[in-house]
């Protein structure tokens, strides 16, 4: 399997990077929060993840290797797959993930798009004895501090290549759709992407 990918970001998409390594553009699905980091003509190295499915495979890529442990781990709790997972590390920081399943923190969980409360039940019951303690190690999560889907926008349209200014403008006219303490990031980037192609 491929463990990591290394080389030049050639195109950026709402939900996805495009990295030339070798001649070849592998298209690898990322979150909002490691998109903001990529930019277009400069090189990156990006931990991996392949899912083998009977009619696809797909690569998904990660800031780093701590999201990408977590990601594997919790698909081994049943009902959870890689948009599930991937939809907790968007979400959560890695130790955020450890702390609300150490402390039985449904709360927490169900702030992910896709999981429930009898879903975050069963990652907790299942993951408790396997997830490990928090490491302590600083993340930016998407769940602290004021209106933090404002910064997960702004960050992924910068990325894409806005200016800040517009991309400001662009959160603006968003901001009336992010209802709910844990908007939408992806829906958001998506609605402010549009509001974009309009202006």
């Amino acid at each position: 399997m491929i463990a990591f990918v290394r080389g030049n970001v050639a195109a950026l998409t709402v939900s996805s990077a495009v990295v030339e390594v070798g001649g070849i553009g592998l298209e690898l699905m990322c979150t909002p929060g490691t998109l903001a980091q990529l930019r277009t003509g400069h090189q990156a190295t990006l931990p991996t993840s392949m899912i083998v499915r009977e009619d696809s495979m797909t690569l998904y890529g990660f800031a780093d290797d701590e999201e990408k442990v977590i990601f594997e781990l919790v698909q081994t709790a049943s009902g959870v797959g890689p948009k599930v997972a991937q939809a907790i590390v968007a979400v959560l920081s890695p130790d955020g993930v450890r702390t609300a399943i150490a402390t039985d923190d449904v709360k927490t969980l169900t702030k992910v798009p896709g999981i429930g409360q009898k879903g975050a039940q069963r990652i907790i019951l299942e993951l408790k004895d396997r997830i490990g303690a928090p490491t302590g190690v600083a993340h930016a999560s998407t769940t602290t501090g004021a209106a933090p889907w404002r910064d997960q926008v702004h960050q992924g349209l910068v990325g894409l290549g806005y200016n800040p200014r517009d991309a400001e403008k662009a959160v603006d006219a968003v901001a009336d759709q992010a209802s709910g303490t844990s908007p939408d990031v992806g829906a958001l980037l998506r609605a402010a992407l549009s509001s974009l192609s309009k202006a």
